[in-house]
């Protein structure tokens, strides 16, 4: 594990985006695994002025999403695919073809979940697996339980996350009861990880995720067995680390 530590926001995401663009300047084929929530929003944003600046292309990449909400629109301002667009696909040469998202509106979920991990397999390992952190420890919507499943697969949302994504919604009971995720065994299975984690109220539960012991009950913790994992943490996130 490589952790570092920053002291601005500014640094933390020119740091992120630039372990993202130097993957595709030397490998212009690169399979990337995307994260959404605020984390990633900067890192993004340095992503996409790095192409404005002519320093990479994205006309061979492939993108797979983390996650999407169940029942959304994908036209919802607060759909991952809205997120997406707002602030990364519309900004780059990346064909749509080759950005996929779970589809949250299909007839048949469980066959969406097949249909999205056949795309993956089609397409090889990830390269590259950006991550953000949840409260409890999920990863993508991984929710902490007794067992953990390696695919993709419908979740129900625990309160608590939905409590944290509430400030992106009128209400919280406008935030949706469950989503698409990718599994925990298609994630660890990226070459590298690559894991943001920003803010004092996340600083306890990314120590526990990467000291503490290894148990679904905090996903986040199976990274520890990851061979290549990055971690970018501020330095409120990250005040209980040396």
């Amino acid at each position: 594990m490589n952790l570092l530590k920053f002291d601005s926001t500014e640094k933390l995401n020119e740091a992120g985006a630039g372990i993202i663009t130097g993957l595709i300047q030397t490998n212009r084929r690169a399979v990337l695994g995307l994260a959404t929530g605020g984390t990633p929003v900067g890192i993004y944003g340095e992503v996409v002025a790095s192409y404005r600046r002519g320093l990479v292309s994205f006309k061979e990449v492939t993108t797979f999403n983390l996650d999407e909400y169940v029942g959304l629109p994908e036209e919802h301002p607060e759909s991952y695919h809205s997120y997406m667009e707002q602030h990364l696909l519309r900004h780059i040469d990346l064909p749509r073809e080759q950005a996929h998202i779970p589809n949250g509106n299909a007839a048949d979920l469980q066959e969406e979940c097949r249909r999205y991990d056949a795309l993956l397999d089609k397409a090889g390992q990830i390269d590259l697996q950006l991550l953000g952190l949840g409260h409890n420890g999920h990863i993508g919507f991984n929710e902490p339980d007794h067992a953990l499943i390696s695919g993709a697969h419908v979740v129900t949302l625990r309160e608590e996350t939905r409590q944290a994504n509430a400030r992106f919604f009128p209400s919280l009971a406008d935030v949706p009861t469950q989503a698409i995720t990718m599994g925990v065994g298609t994630i660890l299975k990226a070459k590298m990880i690559l894991l943001v984690v920003r803010g004092a109220d996340k600083a306890e539960i990314v120590h526990r995720a990467l000291t503490g012991p290894i148990t679904t009950d905090c996903p986040a913790s199976l990274l520890q067995t990851h061979p290549h994992l990055v971690v970018l943490l501020d330095n409120e996130a990250g005040r209980l680390f040396p």
